[in-house]
């Protein structure tokens, strides 16, 4: 045989041995499932809710028209900072002013008839208290001249003095009656008097009061032409103009917006959380606010308001009254209050708040993308011949069977092994394990598509090897 056939021959054997060997170990890999794995490993961990929304004060109020008429004068500029109580705007107010002026007036004049009846009284007053001290003093002549005429009655009958001065005593006594009488007749007069000034007095001042409280709604529908602010503020917004007609609101129609104050002193982020996070949110949670307009900043804050109404996220009403369908995504309010907003930050400027609502130090975590859900009826050992027909389950097994189990997929043995966790916060890529696992625990992580798939007590290899990125 020649040297090139003996070649030849060679190289045929070796490629049916190559063949051999590939093909054996192809069929010794038969089954084999190719994965990803990582370990459960202990680190710090914090659960945090995400919701974007926008920067508000915490307290802000809209400047109405009280009155209707024309603005002649807006004291203040948007942007501008203001002081409780001070003056904003004016609508013109001719007529309310004149009705002020003319209530005043008759005020005066009012006061001016009160004041003479009061000085009338007074003077009616005196008389009485001058009267009842002249009707004191006859009476205490009177009792005089009783005295001596009684005395002189007795000296007479006794004929112990002349008739000239019994009758001089008489005439005296008799006289002093009638100065007696006609003094308490005066008093009588000078009481109905003072009764007459005292009504005529009241009615005086009850007049003025009057006059007064007219004067009083005067100043306060003259008050309602001016604006004030109602707190310390900076103004946000000024939608009208000099000599723009502006109206006050009435039911069922609102009235013109002037201009809107906000309370500067507490700034919030108002954002809306997702329904299913909800729940997680609770009063004095702290938070990391990054705001649009001012990048590669983040602002630490807390939260202080967590609203209780759902708003339906398409259209922005509250759910009950939405007339959509209820199946749609809702949201809640919630408001983040920062600890040291910038002086320059505006009302209005977009915003996120990442909300941290739980913490777990040194907790054991595992990649999110591990965690999967198993039917317990899949989890039993096979049947050894598949062919032997099982027999049928009840009801109550059957229900038992399709019992969801959430799990992990742990090596062991060179197989994927699935073990039943329980789960505490989740993180951004981890969540946290409470049970079921044990540090340094290899685990299947990846594919997605394995892990759907991955069978319990299938054998894997493992394959950690980075993907190959392509360049396009």
């Amino acid at each position: 045989m020649k040297t090139k056939w003996k070649i030849v021959i060679g190289i045929v054997v070796l490629l049916m041995v190559g063949a051999g060997v590939f093909a054996s170990v192809k069929y010794s890999q038969r089954g084999i499932v190719t994965v990803q794995t990582g370990h459960a490993l202990k680190q710090d961990l914090a659960s945090i809710v995400t919701a974007s929304g926008e920067i508000k004060p915490k307290n802000y109020i809209n400047i109405g028209a009280n009155a209707q008429g024309d603005l002649t004068e807006i004291l203040v500029k948007e942007g501008d900072h203001v002081k409780k109580g001070q003056l904003l705007a004016r609508i013109e107010n001719v007529q309310p002013e004149a009705d002020v002026t003319a209530q005043k007036a008759t005020l005066a004049s009012a006061e001016a008839d009160a004041a003479a009846s009061e000085a009338a009284q007074k003077a009616s007053e005196t008389n009485v208290d001058t009267m009842l001290a002249t009707i004191d003093q006859s009476k205490a002549d009177l009792e005089k001249a009783q005295v001596e005429f009684r005395r002189g009655t007795e000296l007479f009958n006794q004929h112990l003095i002349a008739r000239q001065d019994f009758d001089q005593r008489k005439a005296t006594f008799d006289g002093m009656k009638a100065a007696v009488a006609v003094s308490e007749a005066r008093l009588a007069q000078s009481k109905a008097q003072l009764a007459q000034s005292a009504a005529s007095t009241a009615s005086a001042q009850r007049h003025v009061a009057q006059i007064r409280a007219n004067l009083t709604r005067y100043n306060d529908v003259l008050k309602k032409f001016d604006s004030y602010a109602p707190l310390d503020g900076v103004v946000t917004n000024l939608p009208v103009r000099v000599g723009e007609s502006v109206v006050q609101g009435i039911q069922n129609s609102a009235g013109s917006t002037i201009m809107t104050i906000a309370d500067m002193s507490i700034i919030t982020s108002e954002v809306k959380v997702d329904e299913t996070d909800i729940v997680n949110v609770k009063l004095g949670q702290l938070a990391d606010v990054t705001i649009d307009a001012i990048p590669n900043q983040i602002f630490k804050g807390h939260v202080i308001e967590i609203g209780n109404t759902a708003i339906v996220r398409s259209t922005g009403l509250a759910a009950s009254q939405s007339t959509t369908s209820n199946q749609e995504a809702k949201d809640f309010k919630v408001v983040v209050a920062l600890d040291n907003p910038p002086e320059d930050l505006r009302p209005g400027l977009s915003s996120t708040a990442k909300i941290t609502t739980a913490t777990r130090v040194q907790a054991l975590t595992i990649p999110i993308q591990a965690l999967t859900v198993r039917q317990k009826g899949d989890l039993g050992p096979k049947p050894k011949d598949p062919k032997v027909v099982q027999p049928k389950l009840s009801p109550a097994e059957e229900k038992a069977n399709k019992e969801e189990i959430q799990g992990v997929f742990v090596i062991a043995n060179g197989k994927a092994a699935f073990r039943k966790v329980e789960t505490g916060i989740t993180g951004a890529t981890d969540i946290e394990v409470t049970a079921g696992l044990k540090e340094g625990d290899e685990i299947v992580t990846g594919t997605y598509q394995v892990i759907r798939t991955l069978r319990n007590d299938t054998a894997v290899k493992v394959d950690n090897t980075p993907p190959v990125k392509t360049t396009t």
